[in-house]
């Protein structure tokens, strides 16, 4: 069984935050990762999909260990690329970052990729021995902070990369039953977890986790309904919210969530009305003209 506990009570959920604990019920039979760390151990038929070099040669992009020089490749020396970990469990784009090609450090343990254009999302699938059953989509917003997105439009309609995600899932996760994310820019992928999207668990509605429990568990199982949705707002900075954004967001009757795990994110913001998150946002000055 799991090696965590609640108020005493042995978890199936392997690698749940303290404060995201309440979250996860029912429990499963047996142990489930909810962070990249648990799942590589528990998956070792599929932690391949962790490699994001691999990731990024197996659909086409241009890309190589740092040491290999992007010229050699064609890329042009003022051209973009992003440099970022081969694998990293620990934040997954934790040091990622674009540079010039004719700057690519000769960083051990990373690549570099050509930088991908586009709207950035993360699909949660649910899978049943090797084939996509159910698909959660969230967008990022437009607006970055240092290539973050300072929102997360959660349950999108996206059907057109649902039949590129689910030949992926075939191609890639035969025998896996559980839970992945796929993260894409412009339709290509960047990351896969062999968990979801726990950040934005809390706007999939009530019959996600006991759908999800079912299917690991083997039993029989609906696919849930589309998620109600919402929106995850990202305070970013250090330090602590100032008086004034804190009676902003309080006036607008959202709960202050704060972040000691993620660098440089003091708080989280998640609106189950999308038209109070982004009246929010505009209220807080997290877009242009706001």
């Amino acid at each position: 069984m799991g090696d965590e506990t609640n108020g005493g009570v042995l978890m199936a959920f392997v690698g749940v935050l303290p404060e995201r604990r309440h979250l996860f019920q029912p429990q499963p039979m047996a142990e489930v990762a909810v962070s990249d760390a648990a799942a590589w151990r528990l998956n070792p038929n599929h932690r391949q999909v962790y490699n994001k070099l691999d990731l990024a040669l197996s659909v086409g992009l241009v890309a190589a260990p740092c040491g290999v020089d992007p010229g050699d490749l064609g890329v042009a020396a003022d051209a973009q690329v992003f440099v970022k970990p081969i694998l990293n469990l620990a934040g997954m784009s934790l040091n990622a970052r674009a540079v010039p090609a004719a700057a690519v450090p000769n960083e051990a343990g990373s690549f570099w990729c050509e930088r991908l254009r586009g709207s950035h999302t993360s699909s949660d699938c649910l899978v049943r021995e090797g084939r996509a059953v159910w698909f959660a989509h969230t967008q990022g917003s437009e607006v970055k902070d240092a290539e973050r997105s300072v929102y997360w439009d959660v349950g999108v309609a996206l059907p057109a990369l649902e039949p590129w995600l689910a030949d992926w899932v075939a191609d890639n996760l035969a025998g896996y039953t559980g839970l992945c994310n796929i993260e894409m820019i412009g339709g290509r992928p960047i990351e896969v977890h062999l968990r979801g999207s726990n950040g934005f668990f809390d706007l999939y509605g009530s019959d996600f986790l006991p759908a999800w429990v079912a299917l690991v568990d083997g039993h029989a199982v609906e696919p849930p309904p589309p998620i109600p949705g919402g929106l995850v707002i990202s305070i970013f900075g250090g330090g602590e919210l100032d008086e004034t954004r804190r009676a902003i967001i309080e006036a607008a009757g959202v709960d202050v969530h704060p972040d000691p795990h993620s660098p440089d994110r003091m708080a989280v913001l998640r609106c189950h009305d999308k038209a109070t998150g982004r009246a929010l946002c505009d209220a807080l000055g997290l877009v242009p003209g706001g």
